[in-house]
């Protein structure tokens, strides 16, 4: 698999789920925000693809790009189209609004002249503008027809069809051919402000006219193309796809003769770099360490590397093997000379590897795509807002940021927003609306959700909790002097102090192997049980008693007040329509709660600044917490994956944050193929790292990964791609206002509303955008981290060599 799932293609399929481990793809700078331009600034890399003007690349050659895996489809509507997909089909199709480095869409001259609404009533209207030298590869022109055999194909009313989605296409009334061949006039039935995501890519309609060639014609060929390459073929026992220059291409001509795309696993790529198979690779940091070490360490002189086999060997020890290899005891002297031996060998291969791998240059930046920690809203503690804030407000997103990024010398700064990354112009830092790092705040937001140190004890059968226990215990007082015995839940419970607490909710008599507070960090390898739901006021596992704790005779029963819940709503609320630009009136809050309401929950709790954490003993923040004897325990899912290193650290560390306010996890890694099918897609988790591509069209793209789950007549819940299952009707209503608004300052206004109340719900808790590392020969031109940037393929060469004293070309 691809170590950090796929890129955004333009595609408007149901947005593919960016699994696990590092991360792919760039960045530049963060834009305006508000339209007041008070918008936040937050960290970003510009792009690094080795930039050469034309001049300066020679024609002719091949180049070879690693890829995950041969794709199953080139069509990239259908439901199986992958990031392979997408990187292929932009070099072999037309693609009418790629992205710049900001991630916006432009107009490419190659395909059009013009393209712009002409109408917005009594119906939006787009007149497209056709390049009148735009053929496919077969030597027809690109025209309406086309444009009407993919609309057909995609508006979801021929059933026939396979496609993953058709956002936006449901929308168009018609389309017809204009003043003349080169003119398409697309009328819409509803206003669509995203309309310049539509006809990316463009098939032909050869490909798209009827049901059988849609859904089969285009999964390993393509009838015709209209690219700077076209399609030589596609062998899956190879596990190659080649592409060759496209000799009908109107515009720039490609440099390369071929581009060829080749499966290489993530964690066979240093391998294949050295034994010169592909030019172009994501990889991951060890990768990117060891190419960067290879071009600094040159090992000359009969000095070691200073990494790898023999790297670390000091004088001291170099002399000691030295001694056992040549000592007296023949039995140790012969094994100290055969690992003396394997060592030389090993350093020696390592040392050749790294002078091949001094080829390669490592392009890095900040990828279009995010990690977010999932909080599955769909029943157990996380159903209650209160705990799900509980659980943000305990994290120290900078330290996580820090954990990925800083190494790899990225800007590190904590993502602000759902919708947009830093450099789009609907940026906007609306985490305010669920605060910031304060676990003085997230034991008061426990607290009130009625989640204490005191609940993790396990009341004896026949006990009632809260003041019916104490007003029995006061009956008791007079009873045998047994008074204060029968008032200390830790005495009751100590036939069973010796017990390991295990209260993992994974069904499974192991004992969690905790961090000594009781709270537990356990880790279950591939398990596939499912926990129980850890609902609140449910019951825990029969041996989850623990015994006498000290102080805990003394302790204060902990109960936040009942009306707390609506002073903390009523501050959030108002938190959030500051950030979201709606006012801060009383009536408005009050609006947007009856809004934003959910059940199971107080309609945004939440402690107010300032508000101190209820009352404890000395030692109350340490144990875990929880209600009627059930310790508050997540089950947290993590891929098991190779490449997925820095996903399982930042979980580890996610996991110590909330062991430090009471909370619990029990850390489950899965094989990386069972992990989105098996466990998010399914909500088999509580919570879970995976990250989202980044899209210039939020309103259409992010609109089913925040949709409120609907309930199916069988009583499950319907929740599109909203994996956290949390979601509100105020939500789905700014997200369809926003793809509805012509206006890209106001739509982008209602994106930045809709962001605050996403962050607000504490479903999906951004963290940070994704590294992209990129190995590429030091040769090739107009290569590397691309991030938000469409590649320009005509462009991609090798350098022509420089003439001997003659200067570098300069970089643009």
């Amino acid at each position: 698999m691809s170590h950090v799932g796929v890129p955004r293609g333009t595609a408007r399929k149901r947005r593919s789920l960016a699994l696990l481990t590092t991360g792919v793809l760039t960045l530049p700078v963060l834009a305006g925000c508000t339209s007041d331009d008070s918008g936040t600034t937050a960290a970003a890399a510009p792009q690094d693809i080795a930039v050469a003007a034309r001049n300066l690349v020679a024609a002719g050659g091949t180049a070879t790009w690693a890829i995950d895996a041969v794709p199953t489809t080139l069509n990239a509507f259908q439901a199986d189209a992958d990031g392979a997909t997408t990187r292929i089909t932009g070099a072999l199709l037309p693609t009418l609004f790629p992205l710049d480095a900001q991630g916006r869409p432009q107009l490419d001259a190659d395909y059009l002249k013009s393209a712009k609404v002409v109408e917005r009533e009594p119906r939006q209207v787009v007149l497209y503008r056709l390049n009148q030298r735009a053929v496919w590869s077969d030597g027809r022109a690109i025209e309406a027809a086309d444009f009407v055999a993919q609309w057909r194909a995609l508006n979801g009313k021929d059933t026939a069809y396979w496609t993953a989605r058709n956002a936006g296409y449901d929308r168009i009334e018609k389309i017809e051919r204009g003043a003349d061949e080169q003119e398409v006039r697309v009328t819409f039935a509803k206003p669509y402000a995203d309309w310049r995501s539509l006809f990316s890519p463009l098939y032909p309609k050869e490909v798209t006219g009827t049901p059988g060639a849609f859904n089969d014609g285009a999964r390993t060929t393509l009838k015709a193309t209209a690219g700077p390459f076209r399609l030589r073929g596609v062998d899956p026992k190879a596990g190659e796809v080649t592409l060759e220059r496209n000799p009908r291409w109107w515009g720039r001509p490609a440099k390369l003769d071929t581009l060829v795309f080749r499966a290489v696993k993530l964690q066979d790529r240093t391998q294949a770099l050295t034994e010169g198979k592909i030019d172009v690779a994501d990889i991951d940091a060890a990768a990117a360490q060891r190419i960067v070490q290879a071009g600094r360490d040159k090992g000359g002189n009969g000095q070691p590397l200073a990494q790898g086999p023999d790297s670390g060997t000091g004088p001291a020890a170099a002399l000691r093997s030295w001694a056992e290899a040549h000592g007296s005891d023949e039995t140790a002297a012969a094994a100290a000379q055969a690992a003396r031996e394997k060592n030389r060998a090993a350093a020696q291969a390592y040392a050749a590897e790294q002078g091949k791998l001094r080829a390669f240059v490592v392009r890095k930046s900040l990828g279009p795509a995010y990690t977010q920690l999932a909080l599955n809203g769909e029943s157990g503690p996380l159903a209650d807002d209160r705990v799900r804030r509980a659980v943000a407000r305990a994290l120290n997103r900078q330290e996580l940021v820090d954990t990925v990024l800083k190494p790899l010398g990225l800007p590190a700064a904590p993502l602000g927003s759902h919708v947009a990354l830093a450099g789009q112009p609907a940026y906007k830092d609306n985490s305010g609306a669920l605060g910031g790092h304060d676990t003085d705040e997230a034991r008061a937001l426990l607290a009130d959700a009625g989640w204490t140190r005191e609940g993790a004890v396990k009341k004896p059968d026949g006990t009632k909790a809260g003041s019916e226990a104490g007003k029995k215990g006061a009956k008791d007082k007079d009873a045998a002097g047994k008074d204060d015995k029968a008032a200390t839940p830790g005495k009751q419970g100590k036939p069973d102090a010796d017990k390991p607490v295990t209260g993992t909710g994974t069904g499974t008599d192991k004992p969690v192997t905790g961090t000594g507070t009781g709270t537990g960090t356990g880790t279950d390898t591939d398990n596939g049980s499912k926990p129980d739901d850890n609902k609140p006021g449910g019951n825990g596992p029969d041996d989850n008693k623990p015994g006498d704790r000290n102080g805990s005779r003394n302790a204060p029963q902990v109960l936040a007040p009942a009306s707390a819940a609506a002073v903390h709503s009523a501050a959030l609320l108002r938190q959030a329509g500051r950030l979201a630009g709606t006012g801060t009136a009383e009536e408005a809050a009050a609006k947007v709660a009856g809004q934003d309401k959910q059940p199971d929950g107080a309609t945004g709790a939440y402690a107010p600044v300032g508000t101190a954490a209820p009352a404890q003993a000395p030692d109350a923040r340490r144990g875990p917490l929880g209600k009627d004897g059930k310790t508050l325990t997540l089950r947290f899912v993590l891929p098991s994956g190779p490449g997925s290193e820095p996903l399982r650290a930042v979980g580890d560390r996610i996991s110590a944050m909330l062991d430090s306010i009471g909370i619990g996890t029990s850390i489950t890694k899965v094989a990386d193929d069972s992990y989105f099918k098996d466990h998010i897609a399914s909500g088999d988790y509580d919570l879970a790292l995976y990250s989202w591509p980044a899209t210039a069209y939020p309103a259409t793209d992010d609109r089913p990964i925040f949709a409120k789950p609907v309930p199916a007549t069988d009583g499950s819940l319907t929740v599109e791609q909203n994996y956290t299952r949390v979601g509100t009707d105020h939500i789905d209503q700014l997200f369809d206002q926003a793809a509805a608004e012509l206006d890209e300052g106001a739509a982008r206004d209602l994106m930045k509303q809709a962001d605050a109340r996403i962050w607000a719900a504490a479903g999906s808790i951004p963290l940070y955008q994704r590294p992209q590392l990129v190995a590429t020969n030091r040769k090739l031109a107009n290569v590397g981290a691309f991030g938000f940037g469409s590649p320009h393929y005509q462009d991609i060469g090798f350098k022509k060599p420089q003439s001997a004293g003659a200067p570098a070309g300069k970089k643009k």
